[in-house]
C-alpha cells in the first residue's frame, strides 16, 4: 500500500500536469474572438497559437537547470507562479503584445513542468508503485485537458468578454497548486546530493521506514561513483539512457498523437463527415484518451512499462494501417475511420501516453537526472512542434493515406526499438536502474 503522505506529495506535484494539459487546451475556446478583437492577420493568428508552444520548448530545454540549482520543490514553486502570472495577465492584458507575453510565460511554466514534475515524484516514489504515482502527470494532463474543454463549454456566451474568463480561470488551481507545494517536502535524493544529508534521511524514513539505511547507503554509494566521473549528460557512461530517452521521446510524437489530438475535426471532414458529426467525434477522443490513460497507470507496475509498450505498438501498427488503407482506397462508409482512431487513441494513451514520463524519469541517474528529463522532454516537444506544423502540408500535398502509412511505418520502428533495446523498470529502484544503464 503507498504510504499516505507520499500519495498526497505525488498528487499535488501532478497538479502541474493537470495545469499543463489546462493551459495547452484552454486556448481553443479563446482563439476566434482574440483574432477578432485584435484584427490579427493570418500569420499572427497562427503566431499567437503557437507561442505558448515556443515557451514550453524553451522551458523543457532549460527546466533541469532550476531543478538542479534550486531544488525540485522550488522549482515547482516558480511553475506555479508562472501558471498564475500567465493565467491572469492573459485574461486582462490590454492589447495583443502583452498577451502574448503572458501566454509565453505559461508555455515556459508547461515545459519546466513536463521536466520537474516527473522528476520529484520518481525521486520520492517507492520502486513497487514507482509506475502508478509517476503516472499521475500523464493522467492529469489528459484531465486538465477534458476540464478546459469543459470550462470552455460553460463559459462560452457568459458575457462580451467570455474568453477572458475562459483563461483567467485557470489562476484558481494555479493557486491551489502553489499552496498545497508549502506542504511538499524537498526530494531526498536531491538533499543528499547536497550534502543534506539528516533531511534527505528523514524525507526517506517517511516513505519507507524499513528500507531508508539501505536505500540512503545506495544513493551515497551513486553519488560516490559519479563524483570521479562528468556530470556532462553527454559523457560516455550515460549513453544508453541518453539514446533510450530521445528514441523514446521521438517515436511518442512520429506515432502522429498530436496531429491527430490538434487536427482531428479536419481529419474526420477529410473522410467526409460534416462539421457537427466531425466535432462530436473530437469529443470523443478526448474522452477516449481520459479512459485508456487511467486504465494504463493502473497497469503499469503490474505489467510493466516494456509489455504495454508491446501491446501499444502492435494496436498503433494495426490501427494506423488501416487507417491509412481506408484514405488510399477512399473507404469512408460511415464512422470506419473515427472509430479506428477511437481504438488508436485507446493504445496510445495505455501505452506510450501512459509510460514516457514514467520511463524517462527512472532511467538517468541521481547525478544527471535532472538533465536527462530536461533532454526527453524537450525532444518530445520540439518533435511535438515539428508534426504539429508540418501535419497540414503533408496531409494537403501528399493526402492521408501517405501520411497515416508513414505514421504506421515509424511505429513498426517503435516495435523493434521495444523489443530489442528498451529494457524492464518495473520494481526497481532508481539505483538499480542506475547499475544496469550506466557504465562507472
Amino acid at each position: 500500500m503507498i504510504q499516505r503522505k507520499v500519495l498526497f506529495w505525488s498528487i499535488v506535484t501532478a497538479l502541474g500536469g493537470f495545469l499543463f494539459g489546462f493551459d495547452t487546451a484552454v486556448i481553443s475556446g479563446a482563439e476566434k474572438a482574440i483574432q477578432q478583437l485584435w484584427n490579427l492577420s493570418a500569420f499572427e493568428h497562427g503566431f499567437t497559437i503557437s507561442i505558448a508552444l515556443i515557451g514550453t520548448v524553451l522551458g523543457a530545454v532549460f527546466g533541469g537547470i532550476p531543478s538542479d540549482k534550486l531544488g525540485r520543490r522550488q522549482t515547482l514553486r516558480w511553475i506555479a507562479v508562472l501558471y498564475l502570472v500567465s493565467a491572469v495577465g492573459a485574461a486582462l492584458a490590454p492589447a495583443w503584445i502583452p498577451f502574448m507575453v503572458f501566454r509565453f510565460l505559461g508555455g515556459l511554466g508547461v515545459g519546466a513542468s513536463s521536466v520537474t514534475a516527473p522528476l520529484y515524484i520518481s525521486e520520492i516514489s517507492p520502486a513497487r508503485s514507482r509506475g502508478k504515482l509517476v503516472g499521475l502527470f500523464q493522467f492529469n494532463i489528459v484531465f486538465g485537458i477534458l476540464i478546459a474543454y469543459l470550462s470552455n463549454y460553460l463559459l462560452a456566451g457568459v458575457g462580451e468578454h467570455s474568453w477572458r474568463l475562459m483563461l483567467g480561470v485557470q489562476a484558481v488551481p494555479s493557486v491551489a497548486f502553489l499552496l498545497f507545494l508549502f506542504r511538499v517536502p524537498e526530494s531526498p535524493r536531491w538533499l543528499l546530493l547536497h550534502g543534506r544529508l539528516d533531511e534527505g534521511r528523514e524525507v526517506l524514513r517517511i516513505i519507507s521506514l524499513a528500507t531508508v539505511e539501505a536505500d540512503v547507503s545506495a544513493i551515497l554509494t551513486s553519488q560516490a561513483q559519479a563524483g570521479g566521473q562528468s556530470e556532462s549528460l553527454w559523457a560516455r557512461q550515460y549513453r544508453t539512457p541518453v539514446l533510450l530517452a530521445v528514441a523514446f521521446a521521438f517515436f511518442n510524437q512520429v506515432s502522429g498523437i498530436n496531429a491527430i489530438i490538434y487536427y482531428a475535426p479536419r481529419i474526420f471532414e477529410m473522410t467526409g463527415l460534416g462539421q457537427g458529426a466531425a466535432l462530436l467525434s473530437s469529443a470523443g477522443i478526448g474522452l477516449v484518451n481520459f479512459c485508456f490513460t487511467l486504465l494504463g497507470v493502473n497497469l503499469i507496475d503490474r505489467f510493466g512499462r516494456r509489455t504495454l509498450m508491446l501491446v501499444g505498438s502492435v494496436g498503433l501498427i494495426l490501427t494506423l494501417g488501416l487507417v491509412a488503407r481506408a484514405f488510399y482506397g477512399a473507404q469512408f462508409t460511415g464512422y470506419t475511420v473515427p472509430v479506428l482512431l477511437f481504438v488508436y487513441i485507446a493504445f496510445f494513451a495505455f501505452s506510450q501516453g501512459a509510460v514516457i514520463w514514467v520511463f524517462i524519469s527512472e532511467i538517468f541517474p541521481n547525478a544527471v537526472r535532472a538533465k536527462g528529463q530536461a533532454l526527453g522532454s524537450s525532444t518530445h516537444w520540439v518533435m511535438a512542434t515539428v508534426i504539429a506544423f508540418t501535419f497540414p502540408y503533408f496531409a494537403e500535398h501528399l493526402g492521408g493515406g501517405h501520411t497515416f502509412a508513414f505514421f504506421c511505418a515509424m511505429m513498426v520502428l517503435q516495435l523493434i526499438f521495444v523489443l530489442r533495446f528498451m529494457p524492464e523498470t518495473k520494481g526497481s529502484s532508481l539505483e538499480q536502474v542506475e547499475k544496469t544503464l550506466v557504465f562507472h
